[in-house]
């Protein structure tokens, strides 16, 4: 397949890059909520905007009222929350949490799907158990309790885990921490008695929670897919969060990369603008290459999965490392051609950076990925 957009993905991307640059922007979002300290991180009144959009639904299935759209779809929202910074659940909730949430029962999907499909309805999925992404080793446990289950436990670094309506959790019902099987996912209500919230503010001012469920009593109901074969979803999900999160870091490099070469425009050194220097316009040129590539994988990535590919998961995983070791490079260069202005919260290229550190640790950093890129080619 071509790795550029269809005519109507063009028509989609013009519509989000102006929508995002006329309400998504650093000052007006980003900006905004973090110095008002906003216990959530981001606007509500945006994420209904989203919705009055279709953004929301943009993975969730006609018969739930969603636009059956793909991963190629959602990454073009994704570039252009990365290009601005935007604060918004929609990695967590439009894709990771509706691609769960369609493995669910009929009353399981009507429950929280229509929510999120009109911008009410907020998700977080709490699988990291720890400071890194280890998703092969899940302890927290989910006990057979008469007709549903007893979850005990403690999750890491949730993204919006304390704002979110429901809990996407990826919980052990069999075996050992490190069993590939006898793992099953559960939509935790966020009203669910023994559920206790940590919260902390991330380095890019998004809002996390290190969330502990202190023997939380679930129906069974709220089991998503098949107990102890949940498996084969939490990559679904995985995969489906990494290469969104691979795109929004295009978006962040490409943001960067914007206003970095608009700095060189405009900044005099020594009697002449500094992006006269071959240097700096050799590493410029360097970087727009890179970026160049990385939205290439990422691109391929998506047509694949929503292909339903083979090959899909180890494309996705190409481009989370490509995207990540492009993303900092990105604001690196920024940050050092600006000089010591680009550390300083005036200007908004350290913003990129912090976004960059975050985005790199979401499902996985360059390391992570480089190394099941390898064991999936066979070393």
């Amino acid at each position: 397949m071509p790795l550029y957009h269809t005519e109507d993905q063009a028509m989609l991307a013009e519509t989000v890059t102006g929508f995002m640059a006329d309400e998504g922007g650093i000052k007006q979002q980003l900006r905004h909520w973090r110095d008002t300290n906003c216990p959530d991180g981001f606007g509500h009144a945006l994420w209904k905007q989203f919705a009055e959009l279709g953004l929301t639904g943009i993975l969730a299935a006609e018969v739930d009222g969603g636009l059956a759209m793909g991963h190629v779809e959602a990454g073009i929202v994704l570039t252009e929350i990365g290009r601005n910074l935007t604060p918004s659940p929609f990695l967590t909730t439009a894709v990771m949490g509706v691609t769960a949430l369609s493995a669910g029962s009929d009353e399981l999907r009507g429950r929280w799907l229509p929510g999120v499909i009109a911008g009410e309805t907020v998700l977080a999925v709490a699988i990291d158990e720890g400071p890194k992404h280890r998703p092969e080793r899940i302890a927290c446990r989910a006990e057979k309790a008469g007709n549903g289950f007893r979850l005990s436990g403690r999750k890491d670094f949730v993204v919006h885990g304390a704002s979110a309506d429901a809990l996407i959790v990826a919980a052990r019902t069999s075996g050992s921490d490190g069993d590939a099987d006898g793992v099953t996912l559960f939509a935790v209500p966020k009203d669910a008695a023994g559920v206790r919230h940590d919260v902390v503010r991330l380095v890019d001012s998004a809002m996390a929670s290190h969330v502990t469920f202190d023997n939380v009593e679930l129906d069974g109901d709220c089991v998503i897919g098949e107990v102890d074969g949940g498996r084969a979803l939490l990559n679904r999900v995985l995969n489906a969060g990494r290469v969104g999160a691979a795109a929004e870091q295009t978006g962040v490099a490409s943001g960067a990369f914007d206003i970095t070469t608009a700095y060189l425009k405009t900044r005099k050194q020594f009697g002449q603008l500094i992006g006269e220097f071959q240097a700096l316009q050799h590493r410029a040129a360097h970087l727009y290459s890179e970026i160049e590539i990385a939205e290439a994988a990422v691109i391929k990535a998506q047509q694949l999965l929503d292909a339903g590919s083979d090959k899909a998961e180890l494309m996705v995983a190409v481009a989370k490392a490509k995207a990540g070791k492009v993303c900092n490079l990105a604001v690196r260069e920024g940050v050092q051609m600006h000089g010591g202005v680009g550390m300083t919260d005036e200007f908004d290229i350290g913003l990129y950076m912090k976004r960059d550190r975050a985005l790199s640790e979401f499902t996985g950093d360059p390391f992570y990925h480089a190394e099941r890129v390898a064991k999936l080619s066979g070393y």
